[in-house]
């Protein structure tokens, strides 16, 4: 199997300039570079560079697959945004580690080591996957900490915990992720149990910013003067500085307060959770199997009733694909047959059928090709 990656950079707070694209394509003559992306495939060879340097330099969001079994998927984000405190109770390497940079934070998350190879399937996917899982970065500034989680969960998926470890926060909305979220589970191959038993286990947020008494609270026990500098903020053409201050006070406050409201769970707790998970999808599956069988049986029983209205125009299709002589029709001429054979079963008799049937084998008996498909299919023995 030849080696196969797919690489993708994002630029989302600003452009890159024409003498920075001019330094990219110096790099790699042969990947796409527009001011705002950087892509790339390869083979038989690599980027000659170190990608963290590109996030540290030019762009805000990577992902990087291999066939290989290597998956990464990195966000650049303002320091603001998030507080140190907050990145280390999270991380777990190499799942999920941080780099603080002058004005930012390099986060990265890790499939890490997998044997898994037959499962990894979204190699062919590498171009869908920046507009899967970027908004995650979006999310991270306004304060919402459930991609970190997952990030965690990697190591939880893998047995790289202690089982009395606890979680590292207790987050709302685990219920519910959102489709960015559900993507990058997918990227990190979180147990599926484990992901569900640990949303089985989360509450919906009692205080989001959905909640309009709770916010209003909130916001008028906001100091005067930090107001003001929000304000300020933008006023001076800062705005998205602002917000992003304004929602990471907002979750730190979240936070100290899901704190007081749940007890944080232990590993084995969560794993627990993905059991009680497991047998519930095992029973919907075994329903979903059981509501399938029964459409494919009502659909298959009003197929036969509708050869049964003119069995002589069924046999006669029967003949015309045989007659035709080559494989694809043989295929369609057996199909047709056994579809005859049952609906004479139920609504006629097999006495019938084996009398036509007759007939068409008297007709058809030197067509080997055909023959061999009715002995494999059952409806007829060859002398």
């Amino acid at each position: 199997m030849s080696e196969y990656q797919y690489l993708e950079f994002l630029a989302v707070d600003r452009p890159l300039t024409a003498r920075e694209m001019d330094h990219l394509r110096g790099i790699s003559t042969r990947a796409q570079i527009t001011p705002v992306s950087f892509i790339n495939e390869y083979s038989w060879s690599e980027l000659k560079a170190d990608p963290r340097d590109f996030m540290r330099h030019f762009f805000d969001v990577h992902v990087f697959i291999a066939n290989w079994g290597d998956a990464i998927f990195m966000v650049r984000l303002p320091r603001e945004g998030i507080d140190q405190k907050t990145l280390k109770s999270f991380c777990t390497s190499p799942h999920l580690e941080f780099e603080k940079l002058p004005e930012h934070w390099l986060l990265t998350w890790s499939l890490g080591e997998t044997e898994d190879y037959d499962s990894f399937g979204y190699v062919d996917e590498g171009p869908g996957l920046m507009t899967r899982i970027a908004p995650v970065r979006e999310e991270l500034l306004r304060g919402d900490l459930r991609s970190l989680y997952i990030g965690w969960l990697r190591a939880v998926t893998t047995e790289e915990t202690d089982p009395d470890d606890l979680e590292p926060l207790v987050l709302h909305g685990l219920h519910k992720l959102t489709v960015a979220q559900q993507a990058l589970a997918e990227f990190l191959e979180i147990d599926i149990d484990l992901l569900a038993g640990v949303g089985a286990g989360s509450q919906a947020d009692n205080t989001s910013a959905g909640d309009d008494a709770v916010l209003d609270d909130w916001l008028d026990k906001l100091p005067k003067a930090e107001v003001k500098g929000y304000l300020r903020q933008m006023l001076g053409g800062q705005g998205a500085k602002a917000e992003r201050a304004l929602n990471r006070r907002h979750a730190d406050w979240r936070a100290r307060a899901s704190l007081t409201q749940k007890v944080r769970r232990s590993v084995t707790e969560l794993w627990q959770l993905a059991e009680q998970a497991k047998a519930l999808r095992l029973i919907e599956e075994a329903k979903a199997r059981r509501q399938a069988e029964v459409e494919r049986k009502r659909q298959r029983d009003a197929w036969l009733a509708k050869l049964a209205v003119d069995f002589p125009r069924a046999w006669k299709a029967a003949h015309d694909d045989a007659n035709k002589g080559h494989a694809h029709a043989y295929d369609a001429a057996c199909r047709q047959l056994v579809d005859l054979r049952d609906a004479y079963r139920k609504h006629a008799t097999l006495t019938e059928f084996q009398k036509e049937f007759q007939k068409f084998m008297t007709k058809h008996s030197r067509r080997r090709a055909l023959v061999q498909r009715l002995v494999k299919r059952g409806l007829w023995r060859d002398k």
